[in-house]
């Protein structure tokens, strides 16, 4: 496994997907990494490699669709259903509250797995669980490219990853990068207040 992880965050470092710095995360958190995974996905040779890894161990689960939320989550949610040729939709907000628009439907009884890029802290994935399930749907599992959960956190669902990549996250209070005085950037596209 260890092999095949150095293979994923090699990629990614290829592509300027893994970044060093000081970041607000879209959960809220700070950190001194963060996973830019659009940088990846511009490339789709890349992509698919990458995502193949989650594939193999998605391949014989059983399902009916892929869904990812917008923004990271549209095109794994894709490369997802185009390798195991199933469809994919995605989700969005609308006025803060996760949606499905478009003309997108999930029907009753539908199995579904959830995708994103990045999994930190899983709101997002649990958002589209929220409404999946809302809507008759079963969620089968969570995917992601990146893994880089706190392992105090922890999901209902399965979690399908490329990569687990341990990087610390703080609590604003907590953060010695703040307290060293450094500026963040805040580089997330969930865009709650």
């Amino acid at each position: 496994m260890e092999n095949k992880n150095e293979f994923i965050i090699d990629i990614l470092k290829e592509c300027s997907a893994l970044l060093e710095g000081h970041f607000l995360l879209s959960s809220g958190r700070h950190s001194d990494k963060y996973c830019q995974c659009a940088k990846l996905l511009q490339y789709p040779d890349k992509a698919e490699k990458v995502l193949k890894v989650v594939v193999d161990k998605i391949k014989d689960l059983d399902f009916d669709m892929v869904v990812g939320p917008a923004m990271g989550g549209i095109i794994v949610a894709y490369e997802l259903g185009r390798q195991l040729k199933k469809p994919n939709i995605f989700t969005e907000r609308q006025e803060g509250v996760m949606t499905l628009r478009r003309g997108f439907e999930i029907q009753k009884g539908k199995k579904v797995i959830i995708t994103e890029d990045v999994v930190t802290t899983g709101k997002s994935s649990l958002e589209v669980a929220k409404l999946i399930e809302k809507l008759g749907g079963e969620v089968v599992a969570i995917c992601s490219i990146v893994d880089r959960r706190d392992d105090n956190i922890e999901l209902p669902y399965n979690l399908y990853s490329s990569v687990k990549i341990d990087v610390k996250s703080y609590e604003e209070k907590d953060c010695p990068l703040c307290k060293e005085g450094l500026e963040y950037i805040k580089p997330g596209s969930r865009n709650i207040k």
